[in-house]
């Protein structure tokens, strides 16, 4: 439950900010019960967000303990300095995190993450899959809850609250 219901916004504008955001940061916990927080690089397909990573590691071990994640994803950040305060956008997903298994699906996530990231040189994407694809994990997160918040003002110093736009 958000509280400040002033700010949320709907679920389209909260997989925009999924769609733009530089970066996400994906929490875990590990096997002692530590929570683990690791950004990353990420692409959405339709309700699925997924990224990349190496075949064994931290972030791997806490997957395998605990397949439950919770990704933030912050955009458009603005700090207005003279208020001592941040316009921003963002969104949290929750879901459950599944390694992706067959290489089409592979591949078609690792496009879509160079597309997002890299798009000036998918011309070496071919070859980059061909040398790197089986010592890559590809794990996707089915997006089960979202929701979106923003803090905005107009050019009059107000604050954009829920469903006003500039």
């Amino acid at each position: 439950m958000m509280r400040r219901k002033d700010r949320e916004m709907d679920d389209r504008f909260a997989l925009q900010v999924v769609d733009e955001c530089a970066f996400a940061v994906m929490s875990v916990v590990l096997a002692d019960g530590q929570p683990y927080g690791i950004p990353l690089s990420i692409a959405r397909i339709d309700n699925t967000i997924y990224f990349h990573c190496a075949r064994e590691g931290k972030k791997l071990d806490a997957l395998l303990h605990n397949p439950r994640v919770s990704i933030a994803c912050v955009s458009n950040v603005q700090p207005l300095k003279d208020q001592f305060t941040t316009e921003y956008e963002s969104a949290i997903v929750s879901g459950t995190a599944t390694r992706v298994c067959e290489d089409a699906e592979k591949i078609v996530a690792l496009r879509a993450i160079g597309t997002r990231y890299t798009p000036d040189n998918m011309s070496r994407f071919d070859d980059a899959i061909a040398q790197s694809l089986q010592r890559t994990d590809v794990w996707k997160i089915e997006i089960e809850a979202i929701t979106g918040k923003r803090k905005k003002y107009d050019a009059q110093g107000n604050e954009l609250k829920y469903g006003r736009t500039l």
